[in-house]
């Protein structure tokens, strides 16, 4: 019979090309498992070569478990990258299983003894950049368990990578937009977490050299550490408000924003400030639309998302090397004003 008239390959003919026994070839086209991967691959090179008219499973892989440890979990940012974790872990091949280890603080002998107490196979986290965190990634690293790092880098690691944006760049742009959207130049208040983060550091950094280069009198006039908690923040705020009754702009580098917002609405500011964030939330996004922020630097948490589990993939050299996920080389920030906030949001 030609090869054109041909309709039905057997079993046996894929066992005899790959040389290996039926039930052999039976469980990897029928994706049973209990296979090892030389011969999983053996077995579908023979059938793609007989010209097997069916859609045949992808080579075996061996399971990559990833463990996201995300600390305080309350902070909008942390919950939308939960969020988005567990949206992708629903849509990948079942191969990649994705843990989750939440904790209930971020000092960094927390975040080091989560990370050394991990049995995954890899780990993606947001962490201080501290020597603590430096010896447990290292030590990971040295037991073949890749890091990478999301929202916050710790350059210096041995972390295989960062799936976050540039946090200069983002400060800078704060630096830029503030300045045109202030009704003249003057002090501005800073608020972060604290600069013991890379994310935070970079942010200040990139915003102060924007300003030191302006041409008009742009001064810093304080920067207030409120470990992201709405009351110290808050009372942070107040007290350089009332210190600084002129101040024309306020840029929150950190997830306080709605200590801000009630910070502006005490009124104790000449007038009322531009106030430059990040992130879109439905907090932010309400504050947008009333006209109290006036604009969310976004870095993009389903991208970050992405593109840590794409990094952990190629390590591992996941699907020969083909990743099912888009490859992201930089994680963009997203500008959100009154007028392109998505309804309803999607988280």
């Amino acid at each position: 019979m030609s090869e054109g008239k041909r309709t039905k390959i057997t079993l046996a003919e894929v066992a005899e090309r790959a040389g290996v026994g039926t039930a052999t070839v039976d469980r990897v086209l029928n994706d049973r498992g209990n296979v090892s991967e030389d011969v999983s691959k053996r077995v579908l090179q023979a059938a793609r070569e007989l010209g097997i008219r069916r859609l045949l499973p992808q080579t075996h892989r061996k399971m990559i478990r990833i463990d996201v440890i995300l600390a305080r979990p309350e902070l909008p940012l942390i919950a939308r990258m939960g969020f988005e974790f567990r949206r992708l872990a629903a849509s990948i091949d079942r191969s990649i299983v994705i843990h989750r280890t939440i904790l209930e603080d971020e000092r960094p002998e927390t975040i080091a003894k989560a990370l050394s107490r991990t049995t995954c196979d890899a780990v993606v986290s947001y962490m201080p950049d501290h020597p603590l965190v430096h010896e447990a990634v290292d030590g990971l690293f040295a037991k073949n368990v890749p890091v990478v790092t999301v929202i916050s880098d710790i350059r210096g690691s041995s972390r295989i990578g960062y799936a976050g944006t540039d946090h200069y760049k983002a400060g800078r742009s704060a630096g830029y937009f503030l300045t045109r959207m202030s009704r003249a130049a003057g002090p501005v208040i800073i608020l972060c977490n604290h600069l013991g983060f890379q994310s935070h550091a970079d942010r200040v950094r990139g915003i102060k050299d924007f300003l030191d280069n302006s041409s008009e009198a742009w001064d810093i006039a304080e920067i207030v550490e409120g470990l992201d908690d709405r009351d110290k923040s808050e009372l942070g705020l107040r007290a350089a408000f009332r210190k600084y009754p002129g101040a024309v702009a306020i840029y929150n580098v950190g997830a306080a924003n709605i200590a801000v917002a009630n910070a502006i609405r005490a009124n104790l500011l000449a007038a009322r400030p531009v106030f430059v964030g990040h992130e879109l939330t439905q907090n932010t996004a309400a504050f947008l639309r009333e006209g109290l922020m006036s604009i969310a630097i976004d870095q993009s948490p389903e991208r970050q998302v992405w593109k840590a589990v794409n990094l952990i993939l190629r390590h591992f050299s996941y699907g020969d090397g083909k990743s099912p996920l888009p490859l992201e080389t930089e994680v963009p920030t997203v500008l959100y004003g009154p007028e392109n906030i998505p309804e309803p949001l999607p988280f």
